[in-house]
């Protein structure tokens, strides 16, 4: 009998199993993967994720290794014209924006757990519940035939949730665009600035941000669907597409950047959101089961939110939890149900307008060729809506009793 068992090992999977270490609750962690697993490559943390990795202890381990950004430059392709566009934060303003590696967070979330609470090449076969002395308990069959008895099961598993599938959430849709995500490695240096830069283009857009002095990481987003399967997996082949094709016509800054990259860290994926009207109506948790992260609120990256909210979610939920804990130091589970329910309460409305707001980020920035979408995206969103759509990021989930 396990007290949590949490699916899935990312950044949700393992921010929550440290947020529960902290409040008293022992959790283990079943990730399919025989790793753990870095996909993306890296990614940007607004003041929101700090505040969550403030209150799990792990911030101070990340900031000695990553420089803040508080600015960027948006180029036109077409028209060469440049704007500056300013992230809010200034610097020690204590609300900083910083992009990290997406394994390095990982092992630092890793690092903070007991030995054994992470099971690698644990594939979930199937899920159930039913009622022992008065309590809801999940049963976790498992693909090498290992069954696992839980208080308490939390769905981390992604995009393509197995746990969110069983809740009856409705599957995730294509927003109609891909990115293609990967780091640039210079040996000897890069010498570029702190700053985030930006290329749009007719139903494209890119962007590069340095992560040290050696390591840049860069995307591109466009409407062609990945082609990274049809290509056999080989990043030779998507770096080609990149430079030979999607960014030809890209300034020569981007194209040394995508040709110095580290093909290791190559990946192409579409990209999916769920409909905000599923988060705000659909089932996110029943008896004792709930989801977070992914699994609950798949969004589109153009507001560098997905692992921001997933570490979010990682402390209401060890809050909501921990306060099931008896003075004895056990999980009392005749209240979970009301302890999901008010963290789903806590959540819900916030990613719905996450996702919203970060589809549109990206539908006005990449999605325009016309003259009055090109005056919507260079005059009203850089200028007056992004800095109101970047406020949304400074807000702070609490702390861990």
């Amino acid at each position: 009998m396990e007290e949590v068992v949490i699916v899935g090992g990312g950044i949700a999977g393992l921010a929550t199993a440290v947020a529960l270490k902290k409040v008293g609750v022992r959790a283990l962690v079943l990730e399919r993967s025989e790793g753990l697993r870095a996909t993306g490559a890296a990614l940007s943390l607004f003041p929101n994720a700090w505040h969550a990795l403030d209150a799990l202890g792990v911030s101070d381990k990340l900031t000695s290794l990553y420089p803040p950004f508080f600015k960027g430059y948006v180029t036109d392709v077409k028209t060469k014209a440049i704007q500056e566009v300013r992230f809010g934060a200034s610097k020690g303003s204590g609300a900083e924006q910083r992009t990290v590696h997406r394994k390095i967070l990982l092992e630092v979330l890793a690092e903070e757990l007991p030995p054994n609470t992470i099971r690698f090449s644990s594939k979930l076969a199937s899920i159930e519940t039913l009622v022992e002395q008065g309590s809801s308990i999940c049963i976790l069959a498992l693909e090498d035939g290992t069954i696992i008895k839980s208080k308490v099961v939390i769905g981390c598993d992604g995009v393509h949730s197995r746990i969110a599938r069983w809740l009856g959430l409705s599957e995730p849709v294509d927003s109609g665009r891909s990115v293609i995500r990967g780091v640039a490695v210079y040996p000897q240096g890069h010498g570029l600035n702190h700053e985030v830069q930006q290329f749009v283009d007719i139903s494209k857009r890119a962007g590069f941000l340095r992560l040290n002095d050696k390591e840049v990481y860069w995307f591109l987003s466009c409407k062609a669907p990945p082609k990274g399967a049809n290509m056999g997996g080989d990043p030779g082949l998507i770096l080609r597409e990149v430079t030979d094709n999607l960014a030809k016509d890209f300034p020569p800054s981007y194209l040394d950047i995508v040709g110095h990259s580290d093909l290791s860290t190559l990946t192409w994926v579409s990209l999916m959101f769920r409909y905000p009207w599923d988060v705000i109506l659909g089932n996110l948790t029943r008896a004792n089961v709930t989801v977070a992260g992914d699994a609950m609120h798949p969004m589109t990256p153009d507001l560098g939110q997905g692992g921001c909210l997933a570490l979010e979610d990682a402390v209401v939920l060890g809050r909501h939890i921990g306060s099931l804990v008896s003075k004895r130091g056990e999980l009392d589970t005749r209240d979970v149900g009301s302890a999901l329910e008010s963290y789903i309460r806590e959540r819900r409305w916030r990613a719905a307008a996450l996702i919203t707001a970060s589809f549109l980020s990206g539908w006005v920035q990449q999605d325009g060729s016309s003259w009055w979408m090109k005056f919507l995206r260079d005059v009203i969103f850089y200028k007056f809506l992004l800095g109101r759509a970047v406020s949304a990021t400074r807000y702070d989930c609490g702390k861990l009793c």
